[in-house]
């Protein structure tokens, strides 16, 4: 008889080697012993059986029943199989469908006997995870009430083993002090602190160069005032294990004077100054305000942030740079492109002039071709269940990423990258779906929205005149590269799910 195990490892590395040789040893020798041919060995990473769509090599697992490639499924005991009793019994009952069964090494039980015991044991696993669960969060509400400190905090240096304690870091709380004063006294802007200490060869915590995001941490974070913030997060149901904020009121403070490194005065003046601007820049480096025609449109392909104006002192016109690399330094960025803005303007307008005048022409032309690239894709197109589930794990991908942040496993710098790789993915399926989910292989929803946008084109021959929120009813996005080519993205397409690109001019300077 072809047989499979199935088993849990550790997450931590050299313990899952072990772990899991171990294991290897314990299933062979079973399979030897009672005459079965073990074919395979499904590990999952982790303690937890709770949740199903964590468990990667179990749906596999699963998946592999399909093919006929084995009759038996071992494992030690029901809690490795799942300590979700619903998951156990729906799973347990689709293996038997299919005439595999499924054997608890431990219990000597297999799926062929009651299922009342079965479900019985299967509750007492669910309620063992549970009250592992309330341990769990039991033990981090009291740390959290005794004032836990985070792991890496710019301003202090870590005590290993000690939870509550933090040294303060003499050399770095200069810096910090330094941060407050150019901001409050100075007036000068979190971006251009960066760069000022870049050029000073500081490093932050994780060894990395300062960035606006940096900074803005610096001159938020109460800790250097001596408070304490825990428990701004729980975990409402353990099956689950989904994370809910709770209300700040509800936050645990412990005030520790030991850790103070700005006065209070200090630090209210610097959030005031902070709420005074934050309409012109948020926490992310992307610019609210839509003061300039072009505020938010133009986006650097390169590290995904918005490019900024910038107005010279002694010169009378403007220009727009990258303020991803205006903000974390040259290094940070390779598009060194600088936009003139009249002649983006002008550009603009001689693109939307020549549309507007060749407008039933563009209509039938951009019709027969929409119908044309998607009748030739239809046979390749995914379906919309399969479009819907890519999705759905480039959407998990997400949240892990930034769960993986949360629990400083990577840095700010590194969450952004990843994160402006997945949404161009994500944008690319979400795409696709608006075409099959809208069945737009007739062209008529094109045509319907090409006739309502000439309408604001015919408003936008004199850009002079138009404002941010106007614009952006016409364009989409302007996109800006490294070689100086710049793209727009008219918002007629965009409605429809195409990302179409058109190229008004190149080598800009």
């Amino acid at each position: 008889m072809n047989i499979v195990a199935y088993c849990r490892v550790s997450t931590n590395k050299d313990d899952q080697l072990n772990s899991l040789e171990m294991q290897k040893t314990f299933f062979q020798e079973y399979a030897d012993k009672n005459g079965y041919n073990l074919i395979r060995i499904y590990a999952d990473e982790g303690i937890t059986g709770t949740k199903l769509n964590k468990r990667e090599e179990f749906k596999r697992l699963l998946r592999d029943s399909e093919k006929g490639l084995f009759e038996m499924v071992v494992t030690k005991d029901i809690s490795r199989f799942a300590r979700n009793a619903l998951d156990f019994l729906r799973e347990m009952r689709s293996l038997k469908a299919k005439g595999i069964q499924t054997r608890f090494i431990t219990a000597n039980l297999t799926s062929e006997d009651s299922e009342m015991v079965l479900g019985t044991l299967a509750l007492v696993a669910q309620e063992e995870s549970a009250n592992t669960s309330k341990r769990i969060k039991n033990s981090k509400r009291m740390n959290a009430e005794k004032g836990k400190v985070p792991n890496i905090i710019y301003g202090y240096d870590k005590i290993i083993g000690d939870y509550f304690n933090l040294n303060i870091n003499e050399k770095e709380t200069d810096v910090i002090r330094q941060i407050y004063n150019w901001y409050i006294n100075d007036e000068i802007g979190a971006s251009k602190i960066a760069r000022m200490l870049n050029e000073k060869k500081l490093k932050t915590k994780r060894n990395c160069d300062w960035t606006q995001n940096g900074v803005t941490r610096i001159l938020t974070n109460p800790i250097y005032t001596g408070r304490v913030y825990n428990g701004k997060e729980e975990i409402k149901d353990f099956l689950t294990g989904v994370r809910t904020k709770k209300d700040s009121e509800d936050w645990l403070l412990t005030i520790r004077e030991d850790f103070r490194i700005i006065d209070d005065e200090t630090f209210d003046a610097a959030q005031k100054m902070l709420n005074r601007n934050k309409e012109k820049f948020n926490v992310t480096g992307q610019r609210n305000s839509a003061k300039h025609l072009f505020s938010t449109l133009i986006k650097c392909p390169e590290c995904s942030y918005s490019f900024r104006q910038v107005r010279r002192d002694g010169r009378d016109y403007a220009t727009w740079v990258c303020s991803g690399r205006n903000s974390k330094g040259v290094g940070s960025c390779d598009n060194r492109t600088i936009i003139p803005e009249a002649q983006l303007k002008q550009e603009i307008t001689t693109y939307l002039h020549n549309l507007a005048k060749d407008k039933q022409s563009f209509i039938t032309d951009a019709v027969k071709n929409f119908n044309k690239i998607y009748k030739s894709q239809d046979e390749n197109t995914l379906s919309q269940i399969e479009l819907k589930s890519n999705l759905k794990k480039l959407q998990n991908k997400r949240v892990k990423i930034k769960e993986m942040y949360q629990d400083d496993a990577i840095s700010r710098d590194e969450m952004r990258e990843d994160l402006a790789k997945l949404n161009k993915e994500i944008e690319q399926i979400e795409d696709k779906l608006k075409v099959v989910e809208y069945n737009l292989t007739k062209g008529d929803m094109l045509e319907y929205v090409l006739e309502t946008t000439f309408k604001n084109i015919n408003l936008a021959l004199d850009l002079d005149q138009m404002t941010n929120e106007q614009l952006k009813k016409i364009l989409e996005k302007i996109e800006v590269n490294g070689d100086g080519n710049v793209y727009i993205y008219l918002k007629m397409f965009t409605d429809i799910g195409l990302s179409q690109s058109v190229r008004v001019y190149s080598n800009a300077t």
